[in-house]
């Protein structure tokens, strides 16, 4: 396919129910081939989002278009190419496994294998059980093979690790990549930050229906970089150590345990922090600089508060 137009553009988006507004001048694009993170707290609008892009409800006013598709008037054309997994999807309790993707498969009109697309997400031994025996995990993965059938050219998956335990999540990170490396896009929300921070090229946050900031988690860990934690190995702690490191400008709090200190401050003063342990007699053996986590990103574009 070659990729001249966005996978997913939505332009000055907003919609409204009633007196509530869920999503306000929306402006979103998401490459063809990358994988896209889609964040925000409950109600910021992520589902809102997705159900624009498959034409399940339609914006109060601007453009949302897919592969260049209007999502109002070509609809069809965009769940031809699409792959879906939902959040909150039911199954049929009395069919199997394989009944459900052998189904997913005539309604797709593609000719994969069943058997290999359950193979390929971790259940093939639960090909013939009834999907009613299932667990959370199982019925995450069969809804993943359903949502791959037919190897659309985007996938929208929502909260895709939910149920799924370390091992299983892993599986899945793995075939979101093997689909982006075969040039499908992936566009996917998830409260499961680390699945976002080990996967996405970027990531958009939402807040209050508004992006808030879009960047490569990277880009986004930089943006917010007003202080470091410094975690500092000492060979001892003198008396008053602690108190001459806490008070250096841009140094916001000190804790210490054991020989250990572990100073917040400015990226400028780390040079400074260590020179006054030195100064206090001490000996700096070690020292690292941790980024802020994802989740503290989040909760700085979400809430305002510092990262």
């Amino acid at each position: 396919m070659i990729r001249t137009v966005p996978a997913i553009r939505l332009t000055d988006v907003t919609k409204r129910y009633g007196d509530e507004t869920a999503l306000s001048g929306l402006d979103l694009e998401v490459k063809q081939g990358e994988i896209y993170g889609f964040l925000g707290p409950n109600g910021a609008g992520k589902s809102t989002t997705i159900n624009l892009l498959l034409d399940f409800v339609r914006p109060t006013s601007g453009e949302v278009r897919v592969f260049d598709f209007d999502a109002q008037s070509e609809g069809l054309a965009i769940r031809e190419r699409t792959g879906i997994l939902p959040e909150g999807f039911s199954l049929y309790d009395r069919l199997s496994g394989r009944k459900h993707i052998e189904f997913a498969i005539e309604s797709k009109g593609v000719s994969d294998d069943p058997d290999a697309l359950l193979e390929r997400v971790g259940i093939p031994d639960a090909a013939e059980k009834k999907v009613g025996g299932y667990s959370k995990g199982m019925t995450q993965r069969l809804a993943l093979a359903a949502a791959i059938a037919g190897e659309p050219d985007l996938l929208i998956l929502d909260e895709p690790s939910t149920g799924l335990d370390p091992a299983g999540a892993r599986e899945m990170r793995e075939i979101i990549r093997q689909e982006r490396d075969r040039g499908a896009t992936i566009f996917f929300s998830s409260h499961i930050l680390e699945q976002v921070d080990a996967v996405c090229d970027r990531v958009g946050i939402l807040r209050d229906g508004e992006l808030v900031a879009e960047d490569s988690v990277s880009g986004l860990r930089e943006a917010t970089a007003d202080e470091t934690t410094l975690i500092v190995e000492l060979d001892r702690l003198p008396k008053n150590a602690t108190e001459q490191v806490a008070a250096l400008d841009g140094v916001s709090k000190v804790t210490t345990q054991g020989s250990t200190a572990t100073v917040s401050c400015r990226d400028d003063v780390k040079t400074r922090v260590l020179r006054a342990f030195e100064d206090s007699g001490a000996t700096v053996e070690n020292f690292e600089a941790e980024e802020s986590s994802l989740e503290d990103l989040f909760i700085s574009y979400t809430t305002g508060a510092s990262a």
